[in-house]
């Protein structure tokens, strides 16, 4: 069995696309969302909140042949896969083409003005806008696909369009085939693009906050009064290698990946399972050969939702005692398919600099929620020798991934 390492980092979201900015957005006073007017002409909506990405272009030297068959959540994740291979040292090398190197990436869902486009056929009849690549840009696995393609990857492609716990299964299942054998590097990782569909669809769940003029007071994750998730958007791509292979070019190394479970609630598409989610914690441990004690902090899922809070904390309370717990959603919001992969990236980056970032918003601890050691304030200075990052989505997706300090 071969050990895994992350020798790449790589994304782009509401708080920036470098550590050092995101970094310090995570210390300030304050989160990235805001109330969306372009979303006031949906009447039905009555969550009008979100943290999109604003200042992001197209970087010039893509031409018009990568572009054509990318949708927005396409170009976000290939923005961050070309960051974290130029971080790792890999841009254009040999590694990427031979057949030893691919892609496991995910999203909830591909480009949305693709399907409307879609949509609209069946609604008129008439094929109006569409065009050779509008399928291409919809399709689940657009995101993964044009990953391999930009950059003329050979090896396997593992979509995982699994909600909010794409962007960690990637990441799991990446891990799991370059410890295997079967592959020498991955490209790991999620990405989303913001709709407002997204938002009608925990609004209709009442699910998604409502606090349309207060948007620096939530999300509130594991908070009393939380009132609900915002959704966000983002990508993120970590860069996995065989250890051997990566020291045998001198590569930098971020982490080690050492631990991964996931399972399936079997029991309801959307309400949280505490004990299957439980497991999931274990299965990772267990993966690892970690006892919880050794387990130094906790990037929860922290969607600011009643169930998944509870059930949650109640979990990693069960799983692995009072452990220091936090979650970046609130300061983002909820990124679906990119969350996993842009909280790991935030973990090794907060493990590696021996800081943690509070739950924004957190003043009062729901009484419900797991006896845990939830950071607020200014954030935590520890040091630890590994991080867990915990995701769960819609299906009863449960996933956990531990990562090492590498020394």
């Amino acid at each position: 069995m071969h050990r895994v390492v992350v020798t790449g980092l790589g994304g782009i979201c509401a708080l920036g696309t470098e550590w050092s900015a995101i970094r310090a957005r995570l210390a300030g006073p304050g989160n990235a969302v805001r109330r969306m007017p372009e979303w006031e002409r949906y009447g039905d909506l009555n969550a009008r909140l979100a943290a999109p990405v604003t200042d992001f272009e197209v970087p010039g030297h893509w031409t018009r042949r990568h572009i054509r068959g990318m949708g927005r959540v396409s170009q976000l994740a290939v923005f961050a896969a070309e960051r974290a291979l130029e971080d790792a040292g890999l841009l254009g090398e040999p590694l990427l083409r031979g057949g030893s190197t691919g892609v496991a990436f995910g999203s909830s869902i591909g480009s949305t003005p693709d399907i409307r486009q879609y949509a609209n056929m069946l609604e008129t009849g008439r094929g109006a806008g569409l065009n050779a690549n509008s399928y291409v840009r919809m399709m689940p696995h657009t995101a993964a696909a044009n990953i391999g393609i930009f950059f003329g990857l050979c090896g396997r492609l593992i979509p995982t369009c699994s909600a909010c716990t794409s962007g960690s299964q990637a990441i799991g299942y990446a891990y799991e085939a370059i410890r295997a054998g079967l592959q020498a590097a991955m490209l790991a990782g999620g990405a989303e693009e913001l709709c407002p569909t997204q938002a009608m669809s925990f609004d209709l769940l009442y699910a998604a906050s409502r606090r349309n003029d207060e948007p620096r007071l939530t999300p509130r994750p594991y908070d009393a009064a939380r009132d609900g998730l915002v959704v966000g958007e983002g990508a993120a791509v970590l860069v996995l290698e065989q250890l051997q292979h990566a020291r045998a070019r001198g590569a930098r190394i971020h982490a080690e990946v050492v631990g991964f479970g996931t399972n399936c609630d079997g029991v309801h598409v959307t309400r949280p399972e505490q004990r299957t989610m439980q497991q999931a914690l274990e299965l990772a441990l267990r993966d690892a050969g970690l006892p919880p004690a050794a387990v130094g902090y906790v990037n929860g899922h922290g969607t600011a939702t009643e169930h998944g809070d509870i059930a949650e904390s109640q979990a990693t309370a069960a799983a692995l005692g009072p452990v220091p717990i936090s979650s970046q959603k609130s300061f983002l919001g909820h990124t679906l398919g990119a969350c996993g992969a842009l909280e790991a990236w935030f973990s090794i980056g907060m493990m590696n600099e021996g800081w943690f970032a509070p739950t924004l918003n957190l003043t009062a601890v729901d009484p419900r929620c797991g006896e845990l050691d939830y950071i607020r304030g200014e954030g935590r200075r520890l040091e630890v020798e590994h991080v867990m990052s915990n995701n769960f989505a819609f299906g009863g997706v449960n996933t956990s991934l531990i990562f090492r300090r590498w020394p």
